[in-house]
């Protein structure tokens, strides 16, 4: 198997500076994480290797998930993080869905902002694209691309 074989990806150019793009994405999650008329509360984001990751969505008729509960892998400022949910804080195995990936590439004037979820098995892939994956991620960069560029018009 190749590392891609079960990606999920999306990609987009923003109109903003790595920085600006950084500082939206920790600082700013609540406003772009999920899909609106949805919203997304953190509930802990400890950035660094081992360090939780804890968001819980809410639905606009009072629905709920999760909390979605990971661990930090990775943590390159500016630059890549990742996180997997097949660990709690602490080292605690969980049921696996996938490993997700934010990278953050200088490009032009502007940055490549890259998320992608890597899973498993081609089951858990699928099962992520019926979820509405596509859909869901595509709106979910459009919102992060928006906020970062009114952040760096207004900055």
């Amino acid at each position: 198997m190749n590392s891609t074989e079960h990606e999920l990806s999306v990609t987009c150019h923003v109109a903003a500076p790595r920085a600006i793009c950084w500082k939206v994405w920790t600082d700013l999650k609540d406003e772009w994480f999920c899909p609106k008329p949805w919203r997304a509360e953190v509930i802990e984001e400890d950035l660094r290797p081992g360090g939780r990751s804890a968001v819980q969505m809410f639905g606009p008729d009072g629905e709920e998930t999760g909390p979605m509960e990971g661990v930090f892998l990775e943590v390159l400022p500016g630059e890549r993080v990742v996180t997997t949910d097949a660990y709690a804080a602490g080292w605690v195995p969980q049921t696996p869905f996938m490993t997700a990936i934010w990278s953050f590439a200088d490009e032009g004037e502007g940055t490549r902002f890259t998320a992608t979820a890597r899973h498993w098995d081609a089951e858990a892939r699928a099962r992520h694209e019926e979820m509405g994956f596509r859909p869901g991620w595509d709106q979910m960069m459009a919102q992060f691309k928006a906020l970062s560029e009114t952040s760096a018009a207004s900055a």
